[in-house]
């Protein structure tokens, strides 16, 4: 039986209940007789695998080092290659 969360409209307290899917809510609250209704609560979703996109699944910065830090500290090719090939001046 699923677990569901109520709200008192009068005196706001929150309280669950287990009840099943057919039965109907909850409209009165245990401790003040005031109006309740159901809180729903969103459910995080994560997609992975190789049928979705890149942008379906979980940003990189939520996993770890950003790509921008690891980047970062490795030096680039291009300026490595430029300090290496370049010739010395002769006198």
């Amino acid at each position: 039986m699923p677990l569901y969360e109520y709200e008192c409209e009068s005196c706001g307290i929150h309280f669950e209940r287990k009840e099943r899917i057919t039965a109907e809510p909850l409209k009165t609250c245990p401790e003040c007789s005031g109006a309740v209704h159901r809180l729903i609560h969103p459910v995080g979703i994560i997609f992975k695998g190789s049928g979705f996109y890149c942008t379906d699944n979980r940003s990189s910065s939520t996993l770890g080092t950003p790509k921008s830090e690891s980047k970062s500290n490795e030096p680039s090719s291009a300026a490595a290659s430029e300090t290496k090939s370049a010739p010395a001046k002769a006198d």
